[in-house]
């Protein structure tokens, strides 16, 4: 129960501000009782476990999975690299949208309705009612 060492970062992107408040945190965190710490760890498993549920279930699995890797990352090792991991690959995905060409953007505009027309197709073709009864 330990938290991970810091790890120097030549040439890897920088690391994200949610990771270096939680490093602030963690010495805090490492003061407190047993009780206290063991609450900790049996909410993050929870919220954890919810939103790993939700990846199957309908819920918004991909903001609660970070919350419950955050709580156990205050006392584990592998949770914040994961953490760590997980929001790095999240600022990729948000700087690669956002240098998307007008073209990309556009053709997946064209690739989203077509999907929702195809949806829309399917229910009538197939006689599928809209709102299940």
């Amino acid at each position: 129960m330990t938290a991970a060492p810091e790890r120097p970062r030549p040439d890897g992107p920088p690391e994200p501000k949610l990771v270096q408040k939680l490093r602030a945190r963690q010495a805090e965190h490492k003061r407190r009782g047993l009780v206290y710490r063991g609450t900790f760890l049996v909410a993050g498993l929870v919220i954890l476990a919810a939103g790993i549920a939700m990846l199957a279930l309908p819920g918004p699995a991909f903001v609660v999975i970070p919350i419950g890797l955050a709580v156990l990352a205050l006392e584990f090792a592998w949770a914040e690299h994961l953490l760590e991991r997980a929001l790095v690959k999240g600022e990729e995905a948000r700087r690669k949208a956002a240098e998307a060409t007008p073209a990309q953007k556009a053709l997946s505009a064209v690739a989203i309705a077509a999907a929702a027309a195809a949806t829309v197709a399917a229910a009538l073709i197939w006689n599928i009612p809209y709102i299940p009864v």
